[in-house]
């Protein structure tokens, strides 16, 4: 396993949660990181992209300004720090490794995804 993601629950709306995926040090130390998610019976949709140096980030708009991602390279380690959540979010979360240094906002920009992780959150 390359990427392995963990983290997801069930929480009140307003709630907090923190996701985190390892990666394997080959993959974490040249690639960009990002999640995605996926709700039943829709598109997985692109959540958040860190470069591969922490130098950028780049959110969607519906968790801009409540999500926060980061890297942590001794640990090669990506984080998704979720705050103020709201029942539309609810989904898995998936983590993925992206070659592209821009904004990489498509799942086929991807190169390596891990296992998903199940959030949910009741109202």
């Amino acid at each position: 396993v390359q990427l392995q993601a963990s983290g997801g629950g069930l929480v009140q709306a307003g709630g907090s949660l923190r996701l985190s995926c390892v990666a394997s040090e080959r993959i974490f130390s040249s690639n960009g990181m990002g999640w995605f998610r996926q709700a039943p019976g829709e598109e997985r949709e692109f959540v958040a992209l860190i470069s591969w140096n922490g130098g950028s980030t780049y959110y969607a708009d519906s968790v801009k300004g409540r999500f926060t991602i980061s890297r942590d390279s001794a640990k090669n380690t990506v984080y998704l720090q979720m705050n103020n959540l709201k029942p539309e979010d609810t989904a898995v979360y998936y983590c993925a490794a992206t070659r592209f240094s821009g904004p990489a906002h498509r799942p086929y920009d991807y190169d390596y995804w891990g296992q998903g992780t199940q959030v949910t959150v009741s109202s």
